[in-house]
Order: structure tokens, then sequence, then C-alpha cells
């Protein structure tokens, strides 16, 4: 099978990330005899210093045109430290999502056994975390009316829903809680704000329609301690724009590392795959950077394109490298490996799954077993 892929490598440490994911995709590929057509194209702070665009033309009308699209990530400091800047890297990637209508954003939220010690939260709290985080991607505040007075000293910000807009989101993830532990979690803060009454109304009746999945709700403010608290009590959770971007990120920590979040970006007839960890400017081509991140992304895409077994190679491999520690600095300051080793191992142990001592030893001294 032949697949075209949309390579969005993006801005900081975005190139040297998603690199190791193209590395390991060629070797699912080459394993699985499947071609990946690998088209690479400009968002964001490189495409704004190119083109004047953080979102050209071209780079819409390739990414609606492929099977799935890889996304490394985007910001740069020089747009982050100038509020009054009026072109902005994240305009790109709000606008991609608007106009590919990727209403959809999963974010997989999982405690590894091997990197437990990491986490600043206690053992007993987060042994056996396994999340995935529905967030809903194009509504909301990020893409309501927003005002400023001429005199600069009101804003406003719109937030906005649809029960149309609702019912997209909701029918994936009880879809998702059905072949999980089925049990789904909405989270909104219909005490306060109308836009979440018409959620928390929506959800309620469409609970009917799925009789297996346990439905219970929680205001963003208890959820967002809960996670703290217990985080091992949830299993899908649904919520709008705002409150996902938020919690989301607050789960990372439970992992340990931001450097293993992937996350899907779906719609209808497109879907986008990416770290959440953000450019990381600091890191920039320095070779430290996590790649298991965008690796893990890769893995998601997979899944998106029906490879479920090539999917769980992937994940088996990243599992085989935190096992063994082979990972970056940001895991294992003391023996850390470089961005570009970690991918080697990776693709390596696709191509040798029954051998990874051989894998272990190549990458320690400098040598790969691909061909």
């Amino acid at each position: 099978m032949k697949y075209n892929i949309t390579v969005i490598p993006g801005d900081g440490i975005g190139p040297e990330v998603t690199e190791q994911a193209k590395k390991v995709l060629k070797a699912v590929g080459n394993v699985f005899d499947h071609t990946f057509l690998f088209k690479e194209t400009l968002m964001g702070a490189c495409a704004i210093d190119q083109t004047g665009n953080p979102l050209p033309e071209e780079t819409i009308e390739l990414c609606k045109t492929s099977d799935a699209i890889l996304f490394g990530a985007i910001g740069d400091p020089k747009y982050d430290n100038d509020p009054t800047a009026k072109v902005r890297p994240e305009q790109g990637l709000l606008r991609l999502r608007k106009e590919l209508g990727l209403f959809c954003n999963v974010r997989p939220v999982k405690a590894y056994d091997t990197l437990i010690h990491n986490s600043p939260l206690k053992k007993e709290r987060i042994e056996g975390t396994d999340i995935d985080i529905y967030r809903e991607l194009t509504g909301g505040i990020y893409f309501g009316i927003k005002e400023l007075s001429d005199d600069g000293k009101h804003a406003f910000d719109g937030c906005s829903y649809t029960v149309e807009e609702i019912e997209r989101m909701a029918h994936l993830a009880f879809q998702s809680a059905q072949k999980r532990r089925k049990k789904l979690t909405l989270v909104d803060k219909a005490n306060v704000l109308e836009t979440s009454r018409l959620w928390r109304k929506t959800v309620t009746a469409m609970a009917s329609d799925y009789p297996d999945v346990e439905v219970d709700f929680l205001f963003v403010d208890n959820a967002a301690m809960q996670l703290i608290l217990n985080p091992k009590q949830f299993d899908v959770i649904l919520t709008e724009n705002l409150f996902g971007d938020i919690l989301s990120d607050e789960a990372s920590v439970i992992g340990g590392s931001i450097g293993l979040l992937a996350s899907a970006s779906v719609g209808k007839e497109n879907a986008l795959f990416e770290p959440i960890h953000g450019s990381f400017p600091q890191a920039k081509g320095k070779d430290i950077a996590n790649p298991l991140a965008s690796i893990l992304s890769a893995a998601m895409l997979l899944k998106h394109l029906g490879l479920l077994q090539e999917a769980q190679v992937v994940e088996a491999a990243v599992e085989k490298s935190l096992e063994l520690g082979i990972t970056t600095q940001d895991i294992n300051p003391e023996n850390a490996f470089s961005t570009s080793k970690v991918g080697d191992f990776i693709a390596d142990y696709i191509y040798n799954q029954e051998d990874s001592n051989i894998n272990f030893q190549n990458v320690h001294m400098g040598q790969s077993t691909i061909i």
C-alpha cells in the first residue's frame, strides 16, 4: 500500500523530532511492505519568515490531498515576546484546523511503569493511569468573536457552541469509551456558563444511545484537582476547547515528561498528528529533544490508516526504549541519548524485534542495523 503523508516540520525542535518519526515510519514501511510518500511543507514562524504567511495556500492544498499529516511544532520567541505582533505562528495552526475541519483532538495520557519515578506525583496515585482526553478543537472561545475597544481598556472574547458541534465530538468520545473501560467523564462549568449547560444537556440526551458506557460529570476546577489526586478514576474525558487545552497539559506531568504525549486532530476527511510539547526553542539544533511523542504520534497516524499491527510494533519499540533507558536527557539526564540515537534504536527495533540487545549495543557504539 502507498500512503501520501504531508509533513510539516514547523518551528524549534519540530524538524528534529519529526525526522525521527519519519525514520520510524520508513522502517515500518520496509518491514510491512508499505510505501510512505513524504512531502514537506511550511507552517508557523518559518513560513512567516519565508512567505510572510503562517499558513501558505500550497500547504492547505497539500494537506487536503494527503492521507494524513505529520506535524512537528509551532512557535518562536520573537513572536511570543511581542504582544503587538499582527501575524503570529499560531494563526497558521488555528486556520489549518478550521480549513480541514479538524474538530476533534485526542490526547492519550499514560503512566509508563519505567517512568513513574520521574513524575512529581506519588507512585500509588498514578500507577496504572491510562486516559484518553477528547477536546473539541474548532469552536469555543478560541474561535469566537474578539473585540478590543478603541481606547484599549476593554476586551471581549466570545464563546459559542452548537448542538451539532457537541454531538459530533461526543459520538467519538462515546465510541472510544466503548472500546476501553466504558466510562466517559464530561468536564464543563455548567454552574456558571450557558455553553457548558448546553454541553451537559446534549451529552445527557446522547447517553441513552450508549447504555454500556457509564457517564459522569465534573466541573472543570474539580476535574483539574482530581487529575492530580486520583487520575486512575478517568477513562475517557470529554470537554470543550479551552478546558481541554489546559487539562491535557496538566495531565502531561502524570507520565513524567511532556515529551511522551502524542495527539491526533481529526475531522471527517483529514487528520493531523503531532506531539504536544511545543517548539522548545532552547533545544533547537542541539539533538537533545525527546522524539518519543512525535514517534507515538506516528503510531496514532498508523492506527488512523487502519494499520493496527504496525502501530502496536511502534508502541512496543517505544516501551522497549524506555525499559532499556535509551532516552533523552529530560527522562534520563545522567545517561542521556541524543534525539537521533533514540530514533535509530526504535527503527532498529522494528527491524529486529527479537534482538533488542543487539539494538542496544549498536546505539551505544554509534552504529545502526538499518540497511
